[in-house]
């Protein structure tokens, strides 16, 4: 008798979590929905994401310019030595600039701005949450999916493509700088092949991810905050929440991104 309890204590236990995790992936979709569809109805509140736009844009560019520096900095490091084995040192414009603008680009500044901008997300909203600040715009008649959510998504969504073409940029500056003095390839020979390498489908590629990635951080990040449970302590848990499961997110959906689009320009 007793293995039996244990085994139904054990198997009720695991059966609640997974029908906890199931709620909450259908309150994050329908939150998400929400927020999405608000973005068509009025009222609108503009001036609500346009400051959200200057936090997230402006606030995150110095990050994302020196990051973006020295990862075209250390692609050309790490990839010279093989480029100089069998003497295509030419190549290593090419292989920056595709690095940069299929992959590296879109993704490691998405990783950032959940770092920065989906803890703050979390947070803020948590913290009015906890402060009764939520409830108190609701009885307002004030819809705070509306109010607080839709300019976050809004905002993310249209900074981020920008903040991945300043990174590829300075990335490929970065790597320039790197390849002249280390291996005494020319600016015109440099630039040259690397604007050459990329095709259409590279550049749909670094602009279409961050796109997705922008949306995933900004609803994971409001999700969490609007679902702060516990106090202090739950703004801190839903903190921590927001910047790992976005980040994880942002890399697992990356991999079908990835193969999705390759797939579709390779035809």
């Amino acid at each position: 008798m007793p293995e039996t309890s244990e085994t139904l204590s054990l198997s009720s236990v695991v059966g609640d979590a997974i029908r906890r995790q199931i709620f909450a992936v259908q309150d994050f979709s329908l939150l998400s929905m929400r927020s999405v569809v608000n973005v068509f109805t009025p009222p609108y509140y503009w001036t609500d994401a346009l400051e959200q736009m200057d936090l997230i844009g402006v606030g995150s560019l110095p990050i994302v310019i020196i990051i973006g520096f020295f990862i075209g900095a250390v692609l050309v490091l790490q990839t010279s030595a093989q480029f100089e084995r069998f003497g295509e040192t030419a190549l290593t414009g090419d292989a920056v600039a595709l690095a940069l603008v299929r992959e590296l680009g879109p993704t490691i500044t998405a990783i950032v701005i959940a770092g920065r901008n989906a803890s703050g997300m979390a947070s803020e909203l948590g913290s009015m949450v906890v402060t009764e600040q939520v409830d108190a715009m609701r009885a307002l008649g004030t819809d705070p999916i509306r109010k607080l959510m839709t300019p976050r998504v809004i905002a993310t969504v249209l900074v981020l493509p920008l903040l991945v073409a300043v990174a590829d940029f300075v990335g490929l500056v970065g790597g320039f700088l790197v390849a002249y003095f280390t291996l005494q390839l020319g600016a015109v020979q440099f630039w040259t092949r690397a604007i050459n390498a990329l095709d259409f489908g590279d550049l749909v590629q670094g602009f279409v991810k961050p796109i997705v990635f922008g949306f995933i951080i900004a609803t994971v990040g409001c999700y969490q905050g609007l679902r702060v449970r516990g106090g202090t302590q739950g703004v801190g848990r839903s903190t921590t929440q927001a910047v790992v499961i976005s980040s994880v997110l942002v890399i697992v959906i990356d991999a079908f991104l990835s193969r999705l689009l390759l797939w579709s320009f390779s035809r």
